[in-house]
Formats: C-alpha cells, structure tokens, sequence
C-alpha cells in the first residue's frame, strides 16, 4: 500500500511577522565579528552577592515550583520596595505576581482582557511583542507615532480613541526612543481615560533608568491611572540580570484575577531559586537605587564620545538606549545602512524603523545599546568616529 503525502496547510496566525530584528542584528554581529550594541543586554557580569544568594537558595533546595502568583517573600519585598518609591500600598496576597520577565507579563496582561475585535492602542515605535501578541488574541492593534521630537503625543492619541478601545499601552522609559512620559503627560491620559472603561497597560520595566535628576512618572502615583492598569516591571533591566527572565506585574485586584487565570496556564510560577535571592537581595534599597548613576554615567560617556563622529545624538532621558541620526552620513535605509556598519565599521546597531508598523519615509536613525563596559563602549565609539 502507497500513500500519497501533501503539503501540510497552515493559516499562519502571525503571517507577517518573521525573525525579530534583534536576532538579525546580533547573528550579524556574531558573523562579523562586531561590536554589538544592538540587543539591549548588559556584557559586565552581575554582584557577587546576588548569584551567591541563588546558589544558597539552591543549595538550601529550593528547586521546585514556586506558588503561581510568587514568593509570599518576593511578593512582599516588591510591596514594600513600592511603597517606598511611590507611596502606594498593593495588596500581597491579591494584586502582586511574579512573572517569567516583562514580556511575558505583557502577554499574559493582554491575553486577560483583550476580545476579538477590541482595539489596542499602541504608540511606535514600540517594543516588538506588542502588536503580535494583541492580534494573537484577536484584537487590532492601533497604531499612533510618538511626536518628530520622540516624545509622546496625547492628542494624536486621544484622536485614535473609539468605543471599540479595550486598552492603551504605554512606555517609560520608552524602547527604543530613551525618552519618558512626565507628570503633564500621565494627567493627560488619566483625563482622556476618565468616564471609560479603557484599561491601561503601563510598561516601565525601565523605572529605575530615569537620568537627569527627573522622577519616574509611574501610573502607580495616579491614582485614576492606577485603579485601571496593569503595571510592569523587570528585574532583568535593573540588576543586569536579562537572562534570568524575571519580572512582575502590579493591577487591582479585579483585573489581576483575570491576570492570574492566564498565568497559570502560561507558565504557571517563575524560577524558585531565583525568587529566594532577589527577595533576600532587595532588603537593600541600594541594590536598586544607585542604578539611575550608574547607567547616566555610561550615557554620557558614549555621547560625549560621538562628539566627534557624524553621528547626531538625540535626546536619551532614560533607557540604556541611545539614538542617533545618521543623515549627514547616508541617506540609505536605516535595515541596509545598519547591516553595512556592521560589515564595514565592526558596529551592529539597531534600526528602528522595523518598531513602527508604517516608519516614517525619511527617518534615518540607529538605536544604540550603552549597556556595556566602558572598555566595549569606547572601542565602539572609536569605530562609530571613523565612518
């Protein structure tokens, strides 16, 4: 007996998107043999004290699953550290969960609310798993570009509103653009929010990379925002940790038990081990404090370093990302003029136009990654002057 084999048939439910452009960029580099500052990940290893808290916890055998929502003991440690910043008081027991990073954490926020049909605003350029994961779920996605100068745009914004409007995602510190939303901006979404049922989703998984002096505006300290949003964060972003994929997520109690019927069914609990250390590790507020310093200085040595090259800098209030403009140098596209820094001049950089769902025609600007010992960033920067 024979058989007759055909094609498998697939209705992608993603059939526009490919392989991210971080992966692109950073196989590149590797290929190349560049310096890469396109992924945003950190190349200087992590405090002694925090892996040395995991292998404890480890050794001590806390290997095996983790209660869904988190640690009793994380969870706490995220309270009080949030009380202390933003002098709000969530609920342990009913409003905190421990997730695998940000992105999951978006996924799962997303994936609690969204219906078919509903619509999801997005301001671009936005991180990449946005879109995808609203039209996974069967929402459209609504896309609203960030002002010619970066910066947020609530008119255009509120513009996009319609009764169909199930959420609006935003992001401070903003990836890619390294700019930050401001107590002017959060009362004007807290005013066109007002009398709806829009949920917000406020991504600030950068809290704690806030230069210049300027507070965190977090939807935490507004009390209309924060009565209807779902607020996310990274431990990866501020103890240099990306890899371990550790986050948590913050929302009423009403919209975190939709939240958690997700969760549980996502991944269910995060990395045990890792939740004993960073309870334990977060004793000390200075753990998390000093990181604004930190990271400022090494902006300022990679722009005062692209002081001499044709490069023009723009405005980075937080983030460990920098943009700048490459006109003066090229009018290609920002895809092939970056993949050709990266084969001619040994830099792989991010073009920003694959954050847009329609890239303005005449940008041409790079994203930049300054999460990087000093040693990596100036040999960059020595390369970046000579194109």
């Amino acid at each position: 007996m024979s058989f007759t084999t055909s094609p498998l048939r697939l209705n992608s439910k993603l059939p526009r998107v490919g392989t991210t452009i971080f992966a692109v960029m950073s196989k590149l580099a590797q290929e190349c043999g560049a310096i890469n500052l396109s992924q945003g990940f950190p190349d200087f290893p992590i405090d002694e004290k925090l892996s040395d808290l995991v292998n404890t916890a480890m050794r001590a055998g806390h290997n095996q699953y983790a209660p869904m929502p988190g640690l009793p003991a994380l969870r706490e440690a995220i309270a009080s550290k949030v009380e202390r910043l933003y002098r709000f008081s969530y609920d342990v027991d009913t409003e905190v969960t421990v997730t695998a990073g940000g992105t999951q954490a978006i996924f799962t926020a997303l994936g609690a609310v969204v219906q078919p049909g509903d619509e999801v605003i997005i301001v671009d350029p936005a991180y990449d798993c946005y879109s995808p994961t609203v039209e996974l779920f069967g929402g459209k996605p609504v896309h609203v570009r960030l002002g010619s100068d970066m910066k947020f745009d609530a008119d255009a914004v509120k513009a996009a509103i319609t009764p169909r409007t199930r959420m609006l995602m935003i992001n401070t510190p903003h990836n890619p653009a390294g700019t930050i939303l401001r107590d002017a901006d959060m009362k004007r979404i807290a005013d066109m929010l007002r009398g709806t049922d829009i949920i917000l989703l406020s991504d600030e998984v950068y809290e704690h990379l806030v230069f210049d002096g300027e507070p965190h505006a977090s939807a935490i300290n507004y009390p209309e925002l924060r009565e209807r949003a779902f607020v996310i964060f990274s431990f990866g972003k501020v103890f240099h940790t990306t890899g371990w994929k550790m986050g948590y997520a913050l929302a009423p109690k009403e919209l975190m038990t939709e939240f958690r019927k997700v969760h549980q069914f996502n991944v269910f609990s995060a990395n045990t081990p890792i939740q004993h250390a960073l309870a334990e590790y977060m004793k000390e507020p200075m753990n998390y404090e000093n990181v604004p310093r930190f990271y400022e200085d090494k902006r300022d040595r990679f722009v005062i370093g692209m002081r001499t090259s044709r490069f023009e800098p723009l405005v980075c209030e937080g983030s460990y990302f920098q943009l700048a403009d490459y006109s003066r140098i090229s009018d290609e596209p920002d895809i092939e003029f970056a993949k050709r820094v990266t084969r001619e001049f040994g830099v792989a950089a991010i073009p920003i136009s694959p954050f847009y769902k329609n890239a303005p025609a005449d940008q041409r600007i790079l994203r930049f990654c300054f999460a990087k010992q000093d040693e990596t960033l100036d040999n960059a920067i020595e390369k970046l002057c000579a194109i």
